[in-house]
C-alpha cells in the first residue's frame, strides 16, 4: 500500500512539473509565433485537460482501481461524448483544426493570403485566428470568417505587395496595416 501512494505522489508530482514546463513551452512557442494571449490560453487549457485526465487515470490504476474499472468508466465517458459530439462533428473538427494551426500552421496575423476556393475569392489579410475560424479582411474591408477545418483542407498561398495588385500572382509579404481585433469591431458599428 505505501509503494502505491508513492507512486500516486510521484504522478502527482510528476503533473505539476510536466504542466509547468508545457506552459513555459506552449508561452514560447506563441510569443515566436505572435499568437494572441486568448488563443494561447485555450490551447494550454486544452493541454492541461488532457494532462489532468492522463494522470487522474495514472493515480487510480497506482490506488489499486483495476485496469477493467477504468477501462470501464474511460469507455462509457467517451461513449457519452461521442454521442453528444456526433451531431455536432464539424465544432470538434474546428477545435482539432484550432490547435493544429496554432502549433503548424505557417500564416501570421497580418499576413495577406489567398485561400484557393472555386466558389469564392477568399483573399486578403490575416486579422485573427480564433479556435473556430480564420478572420480575413479584404481589400474593399469585408470580413471573411473562414473556418479553420476548411483553411487547413484548402491551399493557402501568401501574397506580395505585388499581388495585392494583381491577385493572380501569389508570393510572399503582408501589405495592410495590423490593426486589433477590437478596432476592427468598432469600425463596423
Amino acid at each position: 500500500m505505501t509503494n502505491q501512494i508513492l507512486l500516486a505522489c510521484f504522478y502527482l508530482i510528476a503533473f505539476v512539473f510536466i504542466r509547468r514546463h508545457l506552459k513555459q513551452a506552449i508561452a514560447l512557442l506563441a510569443q515566436r509565433k505572435q499568437v494572441n494571449a486568448a488563443r494561447t490560453t485555450l490551447v494550454t487549457r486544452f493541454i492541461n485537460g488532457l494532462l489532468f485526465f492522463i494522470t487522474l487515470v495514472l493515480v487510480a490504476l497506482s490506488l489499486g482501481l483495476g485496469y477493467q474499472d477504468i477501462s470501464l468508466f474511460v469507455s462509457s465517458a467517451f461513449a457519452v461524448l461521442g454521442v453528444a459530439l456526433v451531431a455536432q462533428w464539424s465544432i470538434l473538427s474546428n477545435i482539432t483544426s484550432g490547435i493544429l494551426i496554432f502549433f503548424v500552421f505557417p500564416y501570421r496575423i497580418g499576413d495577406r493570403i489567398k485561400v484557393v476556393d472555386k466558389d469564392e475569392d477568399i483573399s486578403g489579410e490575416i486579422v485573427d485566428i480564433a479556435l473556430f475560424h480564420v478572420l480575413i479582411r479584404r481589400e474593399d474591408g469585408t470580413l471573411i470568417n473562414y473556418p479553420n477545418n476548411q483553411i487547413l483542407q484548402k491551399a493557402v498561398f501568401k501574397l506580395s505587395q505585388e499581388s495585392a495588385n494583381n491577385p493572380k500572382s501569389p508570393t510572399q509579404v503582408p501589405t495592410l496595416p495590423t490593426e486589433t481585433l477590437e478596432d476592427l469591431q468598432r469600425k463596423q458599428r
